[in-house]
């Protein structure tokens, strides 16, 4: 029970750290739709997720791993089709400028903030899984 509780917690703030960071990634609802993404998120990730795994492994394998952001990206979707309340929509990147390191500009499709986003969600929750541990 504590471990679904602890994974309930780290899904629930990862999703919103990444809709703070990223505005293509929104929830309407309030609170209540953010425990109840991350709990969808969850449950996706114990039941679909290594279903995907499994049959992206031969593409994974060959990829050298590279593919395995597919799965993320689809559990992703998967909560966008699942819960209403959050939503994919397309974003503008402003850029970035630091001491001479220049991000330009860019448009980011919907699938492209999918693929931000999904990267960004497994980062943090491998962090927060991390320091529970």
């Amino acid at each position: 029970m504590k471990t679904l509780l602890r994974y309930f917690l780290i899904n629930t703030v990862s999703l919103w750290m990444v809709t703070r960071v990223v505005p293509g990634l929104t929830y309407s609802g309030g609170v209540k739709s953010l425990f109840l993404g991350g709990l969808a998120f969850m449950l996706i990730n114990f039941l679909l997720v290594p279903i995907l795994k499994i049959l992206f492994l031969p593409l994974n394998l060959l990829t050298l791993g590279f593919f395995a952001w597919v799965t993320n990206v689809l559990a992703l979707y998967a909560l966008t089709t699942i819960v209403s309340d959050f939503q994919l929509a397309p974003y503008t990147f402003p850029g970035y400028s630091y001491n001479g390191f220049n991000l330009p500009p860019y448009d980011l499709s919907p699938f492209l903030v999918a693929v931000v986003v999904s990267f960004l969600i497994g980062v943090i929750t491998h962090f927060l899984q991390w320091l529970s541990h």
